[in-house]
């Protein structure tokens, strides 16, 4: 995939609790020209979430087929579920100028760097195994078993922190916030991106 995107592809992974879901809303209400992209799954909805803003629930045949049908940039099972992002939905964001922002476990995150390898990866870590169990019982979604799995697997997802370009520790929100949008803004201004983005106004600032 060589195509002159004009916006960036940003990958946001982070243990279950580390505040991930919680920046990237942030970042969607303060940070213009920029979308997260609604992934299918196949897990049933939480309270007060809503179909095709949240998540697309699908069923697991309905999901099955769009694998099939090479629908997915990628997809991953997580926990019982299976997760997937519209390869098609992405593209026509980035080359209408806007950037994506994909909020994706490390096994997708090396399906999408394999695929679109300009992608920008950023992995957000909690303070602490400590401060990542707090946060996961003060949700109350979960039962004791399930917030152990989750502690489990965080492990896991945390192993694989170097295989991405930036490190956040995700020990005050608001710093952690202004530190996602230094690399969002700074993306924004590279210049092969400004080349295409700034044309008209390159060449006449150019001509003799």
């Amino acid at each position: 995939m060589n195509k002159p995107f004009t916006g960036t592809l940003f990958i946001f992974s982070a243990p279950s609790g580390a505040g991930k879901t919680s920046l990237v809303k942030a970042l969607l209400e303060s940070t213009g020209y920029i979308g997260v992209s609604v992934s299918h799954t196949t897990r049933k909805p939480r309270p007060g979430e809503v179909d095709g803003k949240d998540y697309h629930f699908t069923d697991k045949d309905a999901f099955q087929d769009l694998v099939n049908a090479g629908a997915f940039l990628e997809h991953a099972q997580v926990f019982d579920n299976f997760y997937g992002t519209s390869q098609h939905w992405v593209e026509s964001e980035l080359e209408a100028g806007r950037d994506v922002i994909l909020e994706i476990d490390w096994q997708g995150a090396q399906q999408v760097r394999h695929l679109m390898p300009d992608a920008v990866s950023v992995f957000i870590a909690p303070p602490s195994i400590e401060a990542l169990e707090e946060r996961l019982r003060k949700r109350g979604q979960d039962s004791d078993e399930i917030v152990e799995r989750r502690m489990r697997d965080a492990k896991n997802e945390m192993s694989h922190y170097a295989e991405f370009d930036y490190l956040i520790i995700n020990d005050n929100f608001e710093n952690t916030l202004s530190e996602l949008r230094s690399i969002i803004i700074a993306r924004r201004h590279r210049l092969e991106a400004q080349k295409i983005r700034h044309k008209d106004i390159l060449q006449a600032l150019l001509m003799p």
